[in-house]
């Protein structure tokens, strides 16, 4: 069975980074695609068999304005994290026609259901409040590129969370990236970045690295998951946030 990660562009105007971990839990894809024809061949060898893949993208948008109410309760828990999540409706040209994230997963043939039994399934997740969790941060990691961050910051947090992720091998529920040649060629890259171009480029295959996780994770432990929001409505999956951390 395999874990796949899709950081996929809401519009497909922009890069969706692709990753794909094993069923021990080894690091077997990271990369990034264009439009859907490219996602779907880069996924394809994953999503044959039993399949579980994980989208940082809507999979299920049917308010017409505002947020769907899985965005609500999330944010509820880990805004104070700055991990609140993008609302999503169908007044949003990227939603007029339905998410890009379902239409992937229909013509993959996936179970859009959070809580269905079938062996070939998708499911929606957030790495930033995954990250929170995984890592016990205290606010999410500036990595993306926004107004007043510098390269240099830029650099250093992409760095830590690439840092978080190899620390995941040692795990409860392992992950296993570190020697995986494209995963290395990432490193470097982000080491060696002098743009934010540069770095803009390796944050999407970083991120659907956590997204495969997340989708490891959930079935490995589904106890320790939590599902925002319905599917009716829409939701969100991620690992749980403890008790003492949600603030209540």
């Amino acid at each position: 069975m395999y874990f796949a990660g899709v950081d996929l562009a809401w519009a497909g105007r922009n890069p969706t980074g692709i990753a794909a971990v094993d069923g021990g839990g080894r690091l077997v894809h990271v990369g990034a695609a264009g439009d859907d024809a490219a996602v779907l061949a880069a996924l394809s060898p994953y999503v044959r068999g039993d399949c579980l893949v994980a989208f940082d993208a809507p999979l299920v948008v049917t308010n017409p304005t505002g947020q769907r109410p899985a965005e609500a309760a999330l944010n509820r828990d880990f805004r104070r994290f700055e991990a609140g999540a993008h609302p999503a409706n169908t007044t949003k040209p990227e939603f007029a026609q339905g998410p890009r994230a379902a239409r992937l997963a229909r013509t993959m043939g996936l179970d859009m259901d959070p809580r269905s039994p079938a062996s070939r399934r998708a499911i929606e997740v957030y790495p930033h409040p995954a990250t929170v969790v995984l890592f016990r941060l205290a606010r999410t990691l500036k990595y993306k590129a926004k107004p007043g961050r510098g390269v240099e910051q830029l650099k250093s947090e992409l760095l830590v969370l690439m840092d978080g992720i190899e620390k995941l091998a040692d795990a409860a529920v392992p992950l296993h990236v570190a020697g995986h040649e494209d995963w290395v060629r990432l490193r470097m890259r982000v080491s060696r970045a002098q743009r934010k171009s540069e770095l803009r480029s390796v944050e999407d295959p970083v991120d659907a690295v956590v997204c495969a996780y997340v989708a490891l994770y959930a079935q490995r432990r589904p106890t320790d998951v939590t599902i925002y929001g319905d599917f009716a409505t829409g939701y969100i999956v991620t690992p749980s946030l403890p008790a003492e951390r949600t603030g209540r």
